[in-house]
């Protein structure tokens, strides 16, 4: 049979949806177990007694329990990736949302700060399997429909912060809100543990769910299928693996061991422009997560905009509504059409038109001394260019993907990416809840020193973007 010729454009392939299907459910895990806290965390963080009443002083321990997440992330996402190239993939995705609904119920038990460290730092280490998820993702495209299979990644992060801090703000303190919970000792006792059993729940579900639908796809591991018309990822124009496809004979050539690349062959030059972007675009979001309700919750005369956990949650549930419906088909049509690079790029500047609105938002709110529609604008201006930033996910995600030296280096170059993103947010966190606090006691800047250094990091993303490796995607 004649080949195509290489300007013909390629047709695009199937998504294979099942499989994909339990990959992503795994994959919303996080965002919804990672956001579930934000709106009553700097209340509950008060209510164990660590500020001694000092509100200022908030952030330094909100800036300590997030970083945990973050950090036992960071430690454990490689060792997740490494281990699943040795024992599948399947037994390590199915293990993090079982792993991480006891975390939830744990964290949601806990009245003591260092309990609440604790729970979140297993939170982190039951996440670090989200870049065997990619690598599952990977392995079951190919380079025609790689960047649809990762445009679902940002519309499951925006359904995840949606669901999260709707769970947060609504189910927090059930004892006052709802009749039926007033006579209930243990509610009273641990006034946050309803919303932390609603997202145990999902991501127990999420378990059963993958444990029965969920297959292997590690090449060597996985049953043997039927030829198809697939072409694997990565594999034009690459040295290639041989997973024991039947030959013209029509026998079975035994299946290569795959090799584990060392970090020196990985860590190429274009590897590393692709992850170093990925992780400042990490830290930023992060950021721009953990500011949002510690800003939020603060007395508007301290800087703040004095919002309550459940208006939080609301806030953050409409944010969720609107950026999971643009994100459908979004940011797959703009890799698209403007590429991986380019979509990258403009979605860092409206995340650095979002930051700007903070300083805003808290002036005028001083400046009128409540919530005025001047400052309900300024709100809705910072979620508009706020849904632009989760196409920069799925965009990092195909260069990632792309920028891998070799087949046998995707699941290693996806395990050094997701373990330096999750370093860098491991930071996030501490930076920016402390700088906050050091803002509002020491009134740097007029107390907006925060906003300041993180407009300046986005500026640099956005400079930094412009360096980002070109690819060429099937159309």
């Amino acid at each position: 049979m004649a080949q195509p010729s290489p300007e013909q454009p390629r047709t695009r392939t199937p998504l294979p949806k099942s499989q994909l299907a339990a990959t992503w459910l795994i994959q919303l895990a996080e965002p919804i177990t990672a956001t579930v806290i934000f709106p009553f965390a700097p209340e509950a963080i008060r209510r164990t007694g660590i500020t001694r009443g000092d509100e200022s002083k908030t952030g330094y321990y909100a800036g300590i329990t997030e970083s945990a997440f973050f950090i036992t992330e960071a430690l454990t996402v490689y060792f997740w990736g490494r281990a699943s190239d040795r024992f599948g993939r399947r037994p390590i995705l199915i293990l993090g949302p079982l792993g991480l609904s006891f975390a939830m119920v744990g964290f949601g038990l806990s009245n003591k700060f260092w309990l609440l460290v604790l729970f979140r730092c297993l939170q982190g280490v039951f996440n670090g399997n989200i870049g065997v998820a990619k690598t599952v993702i990977a392995e079951l495209t190919d380079d025609t429909n790689v960047g649809d299979a990762f445009a679902v990644t940002p519309f499951l992060w925006s359904v995840g912060v949606t669901i999260g801090p709707i769970l947060g703000g609504l189910l927090a303190n059930p004892q006052d809100r709802w009749p039926i919970f007033n006579d209930s000792p243990l509610f009273r006792e641990h006034h946050y543990l309803l919303p932390c059993l609603a997202a145990g729940g999902l991501s127990f579900a999420i378990f059963i769910v993958s444990l029965v639908t969920l297959k292997e796809t590690h090449p060597n591991l996985a049953k043997k299928a039927k030829p198809n018309s697939r072409t694997p990822l990565l594999q034009d124009g690459r040295p290639t693996v041989d997973y024991g496809a039947a030959g013209e004979e029509g026998h079975q050539e035994p299946a290569k061991p795959l090799r584990s690349p060392p970090l020196s062959e990985v860590a190429t030059r274009s590897v590393m422009v692709v992850i170093g972007n990925y992780c400042l675009m990490s830290f930023n979001n992060a950021s721009l997560d953990v500011l949002t309700p510690l800003m939020y919750s603060t007395s508007i005369p301290a800087g703040g905009l004095g919002l309550t956990p459940f208006k939080i949650g609301r806030i953050m549930f409409a944010f969720g509504v609107v950026n999971a419906v643009m994100q459908i088909g979004l940011t797959s049509f703009l890799i698209r059409r403007w590429g991986a690079p380019k979509t990258f790029t403009v979605s860092a500047f409206c995340g650095l038109l979002a930051f700007t609105a903070f300083s805003c938002e808290s002036y005028l709110a001083r400046l009128a001394g409540y919530i005025d529609w001047r400052v309900i604008l300024a709100l809705v201006v910072q979620w508009s260019f706020a849904i632009m930033i989760s196409p920069t996910y799925g965009a990092a995600h195909v260069l990632i993907v792309h920028s891998a030296p070799s087949p046998e280096a995707l699941a290693t170059t996806n395990g050094l990416a997701q373990m330096l993103c999750s370093a860098t947010r491991a930071l996030a966190p501490t930076a920016a809840s402390s700088l906050f606090a050091l803002s509002l006691e020491t009134h740097a800047l007029g107390g907006f020193l925060v906003y300041a250094l993180l407009i300046f990091s986005m500026t640099v993303l956005v400079w930094w973007s412009l360096m980002l490796p070109r690819v060429s995607l099937g159309k």
